[in-house]
């Protein structure tokens, strides 16, 4: 059930005064929540953080949704990442919640706009989130753009058509509202629009995000790389796993064996290293990259 507007506006009230946390604070309640359940801690945990909420569901209102329903399921988003959340990891709340309020955000738009219901590809949620930015983006630079050069561009940028990118402009086009316009409904000391501004840099979700992606892969790799011999292990390393890979040429002289002896155990250590990685991991798309 959504917010009333009253209601709306006194979590705004409390959000914007909830004190912010120390990392220590941060890191104590996070423990006690997850050794111990503690749910003082986790409402303290939380509350610190909805104006993170409020701010990341203030950048999707230009799809004309309620904002009180957004925060909601924003705050889904912030108690899903308190109860994956590992403090140990050295890594501020704000910084790993952010991802998850936002995916949750999303996911809640994509479920109430027709556009991008049913078999919507993952190129064409990337347009529908990212249209704007980009066309601004270009405008800023190149202003004298006509509008099919924009959408050429950003076709490109994405990876979708043209004519995808015009179709999915014509639909999210609207009226303006200033920057100066309060960003919650109005409430009196509440931030202004131009406050959750976008930058252009990673947002912080995103850098943790491939962090952990990139840690996850690095564990599946040495563990793949146990099933190939001494000599297959060192043709890998040193073709694959260095700035600079090896020739074929130098590492047959260095092994005392041909060239091409050393293309055939370097096939043949990649296709077990293939194996051995989809057997760890069903996602195969995962290696993709």
């Amino acid at each position: 059930m959504s917010h009333s507007l009253s209601e709306r506006r006194q979590l705004v009230r409390t959000a914007m005064k909830a004190p912010y946390l120390t990392r220590e604070e941060e890191r104590e309640l996070a423990e006690r929540w997850r050794d111990g359940r503690d749910k003082v801690a986790l409402e303290r945990l939380t509350l610190s953080h909805m104006r993170l909420v409020i701010a990341v569901a203030s950048r999707f209102r230009h799809f004309g949704l309620s904002l009180g329903d957004m925060i909601q399921e924003g705050h889904v988003g912030l108690l899903e990442a308190a109860a994956r959340f590992e403090p140990e990891r050295e890594v501020r709340f704000s910084t790993y919640a952010t991802w998850w309020i936002r995916a949750s955000i999303q996911d809640y738009i994509l479920r109430n706009w027709s556009i991008v219901r049913g078999g919507t590809s993952s190129s064409q949620k990337a347009l529908f989130f990212n249209l704007r930015r980009l066309r601004a983006k270009l405008l800023g630079k190149q202003q004298n753009l006509t509008d099919s050069e924009v959408h050429r561009k950003i076709a490109e940028a994405l990876g979708v058509k043209p004519q995808d990118v015009a179709m999915m402009s014509a639909r999210l086009s609207g009226p303006d509202s200033s920057l100066n316009a309060p960003a919650v409904d109005g409430d009196e000391g509440s931030a202004d629009r131009q406050d959750f501004l976008v930058s252009d840099e990673p947002l912080p979700d995103e850098v943790v995000g491939r962090s952990i992606d990139d840690e996850r892969r690095r564990r599946w790799l040495s563990s793949a790389l146990k099933v190939l011999s001494d000599r297959e292990l060192e043709i890998v390393r040193q073709r694959r796993l260095t700035d600079e890979g090896a020739t074929l040429e130098s590492l047959g002289q260095s092994l005392g064996i041909s060239k091409e002896r050393v293309r055939q155990i370097e096939n043949r250590a990649l296709e077990k290293l293939k194996v051995a990685l989809l057997e760890r991991q069903a996602d195969q798309s995962a290696f993709s990259h």
